[in-house]
């Protein structure tokens, strides 16, 4: 089985994700964000296809890492390959953050056509999801390009069956008489 690929996988990440992470691209996206920072990901047919077990080799023998991130390109256009690759990770005991243009609520309608999507998010600790929105870009936020995306702890959100915020120190909220609509969140 082979996966494609932007480039070679990026070590020692300390922006994608908590931690000393290696990085992920997968090649291919539909979403074409506005301003997105990877836009030669886009294109299906770019990048270069390489073996999975190549790349699980490849984790398997990392030294420093604590977890792995799928960025791109959109690593969901890609869940079957996606999810050996992540499965692996927790073998290695290391942890999967994961980026899409997607929704949360998008990929879960989308599983129930294809087994791979909910395959793939069951091996996912943290999903940072959303598309990036232009408007509501900063560099005051962690882990994130634009407000408007939420960083999900996706095991608990699957076991609860509603969205619980992993990280929410700077999440994009509406405020009602000092509570916010995010689960575990008060302000």
């Amino acid at each position: 089985m082979t996966i494609r690929l932007a480039s070679e996988l990026q070590l020692d990440s300390v922006v994608d994700g908590t931690g000393i992470r290696t990085v992920i691209w997968t090649q291919g996206c539909s979403h074409n964000c506005p301003g997105c920072h990877n836009p030669s990901t886009h294109d299906f047919s770019g990048g270069f296809s390489k073996d999975v077990d190549e790349i699980i080799d490849e984790i398997n023998n990392l030294e420093g890492q604590t977890g792995i991130t799928f960025s791109g390109g959109d690593p969901f256009f890609q869940p079957k390959e996606c999810a050996v690759i992540a499965k692996a990770v927790h073998n290695a005991n290391m942890d999967v953050w994961c980026y899409t243009g997607f929704k949360f609520e998008e990929l879960l309608l989308m599983a129930e056509k294809n087994k791979d999507i909910m395959n793939f998010l069951k091996n996912i600790d943290v999903l940072v999801d959303g598309e990036f929105i232009m408007a509501k870009k900063s560099y005051n936020i962690k882990f994130r390009g634009s407000s408007n995306q939420r960083i999900i702890d996706v095991k608990q959100s699957l076991k609860k069956k509603k969205i619980i915020i992993a990280l929410a120190d700077d999440v994009d909220v509406d405020y009602n008489f000092g509570r916010c609509d995010k689960e575990g969140i008060y302000i």
